[in-house]
């Protein structure tokens, strides 16, 4: 996938699209001194990175403040920003617990003008009211409800992208928690799902609390 596919596939304005291509120089630049992403999908940016950030903002048209849980290069953050910049009321919070890491992803945000905050922490100790929290390649599901948590029970739903192993990843995290979810396929990968989590509870002690 290139550029003028994804553009013609998500209807992204052309500032949006200048934007992204913006970042994915950033991030092309900032890998070659960090480890952000893995360098073998820099070449697939629009499809890899793009296009599988950007399937869950259809998932949650209605949804103006996401928290991105162990952000990583800023995916999904970073291109949900991009595409809510001029959606009045909306921020994106990029959480993640590496410093340099977050002095990436502030340069960034100030580059590039986005409606969101960078927060230095871990994920499992952000306190905030959001309409969505999300992850990507962060912890396998029963860790990352464990970090999600705090957030879904102040009304936050969970959309986190994840690859084959999701049910596998379900039925072990059911063995801790009482989950309402639904999967759907990923629109950038036939082995990948997204997994919409509306509520979570912990019904075993310690069960999904371990940090990282």
């Amino acid at each position: 996938m290139d550029a003028a596919e994804f553009q013609a596939l998500s209807g992204a304005s052309d500032a949006v699209m200048a934007d992204l291509s913006r970042y994915g120089k950033m991030l092309a630049d900032g890998n070659a001194v960090m480890n952000l992403v893995g360098p073998a999908t820099l070449p697939d940016f629009w499809r890899r990175h793009v296009l599988d950030s950007w399937q869950l903002l259809p998932l949650a048209p209605e949804a103006l403040t996401w928290a991105d849980l162990g952000t990583g290069a800023g995916l999904p953050g970073v291109v949900i920003a991009a595409f809510l910049k001029r959606r009045p009321g909306a921020h994106v919070h990029l959480v993640d617990s590496l410093g340099k890491r977050c002095r990436f992803l502030e340069s960034v945000v100030s580059d590039l003008d986005l409606p969101a905050t960078v927060v230095n922490g871990r994920a499992e100790d952000v306190r905030l009211s959001v309409d969505v929290a999300t992850a990507r390649a962060v912890a396998p599901m029963d860790r990352l409800l464990g970090y999600a948590e705090p957030l879904l029970k102040t009304g936050a739903q969970g959309l986190f992208l994840k690859g084959e192993s999701v049910e596998d990843e379900l039925v072990s995290a059911r063995k801790s928690w009482k989950i309402d979810a639904v999967t759907y396929p990923s629109q950038s990968d036939d082995r990948g799902r997204v997994v919409r989590v509306t509520a979570a509870r912990c019904i075993a002690p310690g069960g999904g609390r371990r940090v990282r």
